[in-house]
């Protein structure tokens, strides 16, 4: 589609908010050059932000030569905004300051079976209440994100394999539950806008980020920005054929990468080397993961080699990514990534080395997320935060 002259404006303010946010304070001129805008561009905008109450005036430094440049910051205690990272066995939610520091969290398990929408749904709410209680402060929005692919101007759960929903209205059953603006996407999506703010893809232009959890997929970066497709839906490289007629996947087809690397696949992996492992607990993927790294960190042979198998078929996959997009950065992300750390990225780099072709990988660096926080959580109060901007710009107008 064509962008009007509003997205346009409403995309530099959201550049200009994103780079004060990340660099403040800061000022006017370093704005512009953060961003290519022209000073006069930065000028406007800024002006309207401080207009609606979203930075403030924070003194003066020092120009060799020239009057002293105003610096401008984050008004963080003026609004709020709320990050919900929903995956398949979790609800995580968090409060933020507008400068994206985290004030609360709330979690509730998602027990197995329990993945009906109405029970989704009962969960998101309670998480979120949970970490407003207590808040007065304006909430400027809260973004929530699901499982799978998402139409995200609908609110609309498009399809979650692994629990087989279909075009179910989530924004529509949430909205009984939750008297706020309201926005959904994917993890993918919220995990690659967190690592371009505030993680390793920060100041890169192409990036993958690797999202390891129950479901798996790949956030991408390119040009600096957020690359959704046409219909929201890039970065489902889980659903991706890793080994022709292998396992089979809840989204119909056989040998997925999901299928290998995800959370069950690698309790499988385990499982195929030692179906009595004490390391496994059945119907319990963080138990199993935690356990595993542990004992892979350690050094216990079998766990050593379960990481190693999982690497294998990550780096494969991995080396595909390399191949096609030549990225600057691959970010292994998602709490999967996080029990298993050292270990499991150490064992990837060997295995897309092995694959990859050399030039592709030559200047590509594969890392952990640097991010202390959930980059979902993150991500996707950001998509809150771009949202409001977008009101306000009709608002203002």
């Amino acid at each position: 589609m064509k962008r009007t002259s509003r997205d346009i404006r409403t995309a530099n303010r959201y550049d200009v908010l994103r780079h004060i946010i990340a660099e403040s304070p800061v000022s006017r001129r370093e704005l512009a050059a953060l961003t290519g805008l022209s000073q006069a561009t930065v000028a406007n905008l800024v002006s309207e932000l401080l207009d609606l109450g979203l930075l403030t005036e924070v003194g003066f430094e020092d120009s060799a030569g020239g009057r002293p440049r105003g610096l401008v910051a984050v008004a963080a205690g003026h609004g709020a905004l709320v990050g919900v990272d929903v995956a398949e066995t979790y609800v995580h939610a968090e409060l933020f300051d507008l400068a994206l520091k985290p004030w609360a969290r709330a979690d509730r398990e998602l027990r197995p079976g329990e993945n009906r929408p109405e029970q989704v749904v009962a969960r998101i709410a309670e998480a979120v209440h949970e970490v407003l209680a207590g808040h007065e402060g304006r909430v400027l929005g809260v973004g929530v994100s699901l499982p799978g692919q998402v139409d995200r101007e609908g609110g609309v759960s498009v399809y979650a394999p692994n629990w087989n929903w279909h075009g179910v209205p989530l924004r529509t059953l949430l909205a009984e539950r939750i008297d706020l603006p309201l926005h959904l996407d994917n993890p993918l999506h919220a995990s690659t806008v967190a690592e371009l703010w505030f993680g390793a893809a920060r100041g890169r232009e192409d990036a993958v980020v690797v999202n390891l959890g129950t479901g798996v997929g790949a956030g991408l970066a390119l040009g600096g920005g957020l690359y959704r497709g046409i219909g929201n839906s890039a970065g489902e490289w889980g659903h991706t054929t890793l080994v022709l007629d292998g396992r089979l996947c809840h989204c119909g087809n056989h040998g997925c990468v999901e299928t290998y690397v995800g959370a069950p696949g690698i309790m499988l992996n385990l499982r195929e080397l030692s179906p009595s492992s004490p390391l496994l607990h059945p119907g319990d993927q963080t138990a199993t993961l935690r356990a595993l790294g542990r004992a892979a960190a350690e050094g216990e042979p079998v766990a050593v080699k379960a990481v190693r198998d999982t690497a294998r078929y990550l780096g494969a996959g991995i080396a595909d990514l390399v191949n096609l997009l030549n990225p600057e950065v691959i970010v292994l992300s998602s709490w999967v990534t996080t029990y298993l750390g050292d270990v499991l990225l150490d064992e990837v780099r060997a295995a897309v080395a092995r694959h990859a072709l050399r030039h592709s990988l030559a200047r590509a660096e594969i890392v952990l997320s640097p991010i202390p926080t959930d980059p979902v959580c993150l991500g996707a109060a950001t998509f809150a935060l771009e949202a409001a901007l977008a009101l306000a710009h009709d608002n203002h107008r």
